[in-house]
């Protein structure tokens, strides 16, 4: 089978950087588009060139609609409104949308199921192997441990991260939700300030801290009568994020239209 082609939007960001380089490490892919914002200075540059991987004879553009008609795949790692905008692209063109994207709301988050219906979607709030594995296990525990158990949630992330809480904490909090048999959005303590009042039954709570480089240190507090279970997982480089996208994006290749996520490309879902 021919290398899958793939275009990374958000191509001169970190991540989008990051990605251009491990497409050109890994077997199997190749880039054939990299897009910005319009007016972005990166415009016009060789993404390889940028990204540090050397000429790759792709140029950075602005233009989706000739970019995605040629690929059968996408690597988003933007914002949501991007992201949203990327998804009705690509279920145009019919390709695999791989969405790495945070912070969307509800309305963001219904319009990827649309799009969906017409290409296959996976979206998680992180694409690496760890964290994902790291989700069953909270999901398991919190399933067998009694609701005496109090759950929080910590997360760490660099200076320039601009939401709160991130997408993987988010994760994380929403599979103890479900470990717990209820709905992380009723139960769900994202501040604490003042005088709150006795931590209520049930809840999970989230603690978000900001500085540095941290690429992404997460940790969920089990914390019982007389005992406490920390499960974590640290990132030390944002390349594992980009090999889980290239896993995800292999895995959708020609798959059929639906919103997944990186359990099922893990293997790692319920059946």
């Amino acid at each position: 089978m021919s290398d899958m082609s793939l275009v990374v939007v958000g191509a001169g960001g970190r991540m989008g950087q990051t990605l251009i380089r491990m497409i050109a490490e890994t077997e199997g892919v190749a880039l054939t588009g990299a897009l910005e914002r319009s007016g972005a200075p990166e415009l016009g540059r060789d993404a390889g060139e940028l990204a540090g991987a050397g000429t790759l004879g792709v140029t950075i553009s602005d233009d989706p609609l000739p970019v995605f008609a040629q690929a059968e795949g996408v690597l988003d790692f933007t914002i949501p409104a991007a992201s949203v905008t990327y998804a009705g692209y690509a279920a145009q063109a019919r390709i695999a949308h791989i969405c790495g994207t945070t912070g969307m709301s509800a309305d963001d988050e219904a319009a990827l199921v649309a799009a969906a219906r017409h290409t296959p979607i996976v979206k998680s709030g992180n694409m690496s192997l760890g964290v994902n594995l790291l989700a069953v296990l909270v999901e398991q525990a919190a399933r067998a441990l009694p609701e005496e158990f109090d759950i929080e949630v910590l997360e760490m992330h660099h200076r320039h991260k601009v939401d709160a809480p991130s997408g993987t904490a988010l994760l994380l909090g929403e599979a103890a939700a479900h470990g717990r048999g209820t709905g992380l959005d009723d139960n769900a303590i994202r501040a604490r300030d003042g005088h709150t009042g006795p931590r209520p039954q049930g809840a999970i709570g989230f603690a978000t801290l900001r500085g540095g480089s941290v690429v992404g240190d997460h940790s969920v507090l089990l914390a019982g009568p007389g005992e406490r279970i920390t499960l974590s997982h640290n990132a030390e480089d944002r390349s594992l994020f980009a090999r889980g996208a290239l896993r995800a994006a292999l895995w959708a290749r020609g798959g059929k239209p639906g919103l997944y996520s990186m359990r099922d490309v893990l293997g790692l879902a319920q059946s």
